[in-house]
C-alpha cells in the first residue's frame, strides 16, 4: 500500500477532478458527478468531452443503483463515446480500461441485471 504525500492529499482536497475521481473509487457516485460537473465547467475545450466523460460513468453507476436500467444504458453509451478519444490513457486514466469495463456493465445491464462491479479508476 502506497502512503500519499501531503501534497498528494492537498492537490486532491483542492482539485474537483481529484475529488471526484476518489468518490467514484469509493462509490459515492452521486456527489463524484457533482464535483466532476464542477471541473468539467470551467475546463478547456480540449478537456471538456474527457470529464463529460467521466461525469457519465458516475451517473451511470448512480442509476443502476436506482434501479434505472434505461438510464444506465443511456449513460454507459455516452460514456463511451465522450471518453474513447481519449484512449489509451489520460491525466493518470486508463481510458482504455474504463471503456472495457464500460462494455462489461452495458452487456451486463442487456442481460437483465443492474449489478455493476464497480468501475476501477
Amino acid at each position: 500500500m502506497r502512503c500519499r504525500s501531503r501534497s498528494e492529499d492537498s492537490r486532491q482536497r483542492d482539485d474537483p477532478f481529484e475529488r471526484g475521481l476518489a468518490l467514484i473509487r469509493a462509490g459515492e457516485f452521486f456527489a463524484a458527478h457533482e464535483e466532476l460537473e464542477d471541473a468539467w465547467r470551467p475546463a478547456e475545450a480540449a478537456e471538456r468531452d474527457f470529464l463529460q466523460g467521466l461525469v457519465h460513468v458516475a451517473v451511470a453507476w448512480y442509476q443502476a443503483g436506482r434501479g434505472n436500467r434505461v438510464g444506465c444504458e443511456r449513460q454507459l453509451e455516452k460514456a463511451g463515446r465522450r471518453l474513447a478519444p481519449y484512449a489509451p490513457a489520460h491525466r493518470g486514466v486508463d481510458v482504455d480500461a474504463l471503456l472495457r469495463q464500460l462494455e462489461t456493465a452495458a452487456e451486463t445491464v442487456n442481460r437483465g441485471s443492474l449489478e455493476l462491479a464497480p468501475p476501477s479508476l
